[in-house]
């Protein structure tokens, strides 16, 4: 089997109906994964509370959101501070490599989710002693473009931010490509040395320069085995055969590069290898560190089976092991698989390699090489530009759509999302990581608890800034910073009007699909929820040009944002986790374009019942 998991959707079938009389559900209930957790909306909160406890001498929480784990014995005057970060369920990565001598914060996100910026922010402040900051995370959309956020932020604020985004898979783009790549297990090895050398006393550009180093000199290829599960639905994120390996599966359950019999331990050794040698060039006499990692469900026993090969490997080729680690240090939940990681090095490496640091998942060198703490002063922030008041009396009230009736309209699009989050997270699964409709219900969740106390008084404009926040502050992942793009671009659109007319609503839709091409970058034809929005706005703005209301304005976006939904399975994807897919996406509909489907027509439905 060498094509998509095998619990794709057929064609034309998008859409279906999830109701409890749905004989599926049955089924799905039947198979759900079991985990030892509480509810699902308090694992992470719960899980930082539990590892803070366990390592009470190490680790601090630090900043409002509650997502910045913080070295006790990290962050110092005059040193530049080094944050981590990413989704869950990769532990002990990013949280567990916070200590001295490696990170001074990590952000944590919900799982497989990026964390958002207010949660960057926060690590990004602790972890400031007046030298800078550097940023260190996975290549992925939705951590690219929160910490390009946070970056720009933290920047406003008057720290220096420099921020590398680790590409070490070998599998996710061909070397012509290598910036596209997806940073895995080398995210270890990175975080090491820039850690390293901040913690050495390096200025920011030199320890800018060590990561990129590193980045450059490090390559990983892994394999999987078996499905993991998102605690929120309880169902393997992909479906693969008992006789199966998926080859070059991503940490996220992202498809691999081809999915094949299950082979012998020194044959799966062997087809890893191959292409991080030829990419390192390594020659005899050579040196290397080598990580052979667990994804969450691999044991010990196989680890040191593989590692016996690849030291076998490399020692017919008179390539030296400096350093070795066995075991779980970038995991995907409980999936089962491996991968192999080699960092090439030099002198300059070598050090940073074998400087000291006490985490509570890596401890190099004797205690007593580790430094007590040094001062830490107040952080100086400049002051930010303050917000203008609304003069309500210069806004038009033209139009049939009043600010009372747009929240009932949110809160709809809040309901839908809800019901149809499994439908959407099956959509991801096929194609990317299975938790779209997740992430997405997070954030309308966040964005009701907002509405429920917002001034009685606001106008469109200000709740359009209430949901940007709320998706910024409770999402991450990519849909966190384009839909609050989108929400402060729509803002934008109708900052002075008290009510939203035909045109009006127009506009609004249009600064919906121009945030979020302005903040993700990609185009109609990559296969993204752009397919969706941008003939939605389209379609929109021809209705109002024609005479039609306010219900036939979006009557007409609704159905240019089906067209669109449809369009992405007839297309391969160009964009995002998926994006690495190629061929092997067409059949499939994008989830993001498939929830901007579904935002639209809960704003319909809403309309129309207030109107009967």
């Amino acid at each position: 089997m060498n094509g998509l998991p095998a619990r794709s959707l057929p064609p034309n079938a998008w859409f279906p109906e999830i109701t409890a009389e749905d004989p599926n559900l049955e089924e799905e209930t039947m198979t759900k994964t079991k985990k030892l957790i509480n509810a699902p909306e308090d694992i992470i909160p719960e899980f930082i509370e539990g590892l803070v406890g366990a390592y009470p001498d190490l680790l601090c929480v630090e900043g409002g959101t509650g997502r910045a784990v913080v070295a006790k014995n990290g962050p110092r005057d005059g040193k530049v501070g080094i944050v981590i970060g990413g989704g869950s369920g990769h532990e002990p990565a990013f949280a567990g490599y916070v200590g001295r001598g490696l990170a001074d914060a990590a952000a944590v996100g919900n799982v497989f989710a990026s964390p958002s910026p207010e949660q960057i922010l926060d690590a990004g402040r602790a972890a400031d002693g007046g030298a800078g900051v550097v940023f260190l995370y996975g290549n992925y959309t939705g951590d690219v473009l929160n910490f390009t956020m946070a970056a720009e932020d933290l920047a406003a604020e008057g720290t220096p931010v420099r921020h590398i985004a680790v590409t070490d898979d070998v599998a996710s783009a061909p070397r012509e490509r290598i910036g596209e790549r997806r940073g895995v297990a080398g995210d270890f090895f990175v975080f090491k040395c820039a850690g390293a050398a901040a913690d050495r006393g390096d200025d920011i550009d030199t320890v800018e320069a060590m990561a990129r180093l590193a980045n450059e000199r490090c390559r990983s290829m892994g394999v999987a085995l078996g499905a993991c599960s998102l605690p929120q639905t309880g169902k393997p994120n992909f479906e693969i055969g008992a006789e199966d390996m998926e080859i070059g599966m991503g940490i996220h359950g992202e498809p691999g590069m081809r999915r094949t019999r299950l082979e012998t331990a020194d044959s799966v050794v062997d087809t890893l290898m191959a292409p991080i040698l030829e990419e390192l060039a390594l020659a005899a006499g050579d040196r290397v560190a080598v990580l052979v990692n667990g994804l969450g469900a691999t044991t010990q026993l196989e680890l040191f089976v593989l590692f016996r090969r690849v030291r076998k490997i490399l020692g017919e080729k008179d390539i030296a092991i400096h350093n070795s680690w066995v075991g779980e240090y970038a995991t995907s939940l409980e999936m089962a698989g491996a991968s192999i990681t080699l960092l090439k090095l030099d002198d300059t490496l070598t050090a940073l390699l074998d400087h000291p640091c006490q985490t509570p998942a890596l401890s190099v060198g004797a205690a007593g090489d580790i430094a007590p703490a040094g001062k830490r002063s107040a952080r100086v922030v400049k002051e930010g530009a303050k917000a203008q008041a609304i003069d309500r009396a210069s806004l038009k009230d033209s139009g049939a759509i009043t600010p009372v009736l747009f929240v009932t309209m949110m809160d709809a699009i809040a309901d839908a999302i809800r019901d149809k989050q499994n439908w959407l997270s099956e959509l991801d699964g096929v194609i990317g990581d299975g938790d779209h409709g997740v992430t997405m219900n997070i954030g309308w969740s966040a964005v009701k608890v907002e509405l429920d106390n917002r001034e009685d008084d606001a106008v469109i404009a200000e709740t359009c800034e209430t949901i940007a926040h709320a998706f910024l502050t409770a999402v991450g992942a990519s849909s966190g910073p384009l839909y609050a793009g989108a929400f402060r671009h729509a803002a934008s659109a109708v900052s002075d009007r008290l009510n939203l007319d035909p045109a009006a609503l127009a506009a609004w839709i249009r600064g919906m699909s121009d945030g979020i091409l302005s903040r993700g970058g990609a185009k109609p034809g990559d296969k993204t929820m752009i397919d969706a929005w941008v003939p939605a706005a389209e379609a929109a703005e021809k209705a109002a040009g024609e005479g039609a209301d306010e219900a036939g304005v979006l009557t007409a976006a609704v159905k240019a944002a089906k067209a669109g939904m449809d369009y992405t399975a007839t297309i391969e994807s160009r964009r995002g986790r998926s994006a690495k897919l190629g061929a092997r996406s067409v059949g499939h509909v994008d989830p993001g374009a498939a929830s901007a489907f579904v935002s639209l027509e809960a704003m319909l439905n809403a309309l129309q019942s207030s109107k009967a």
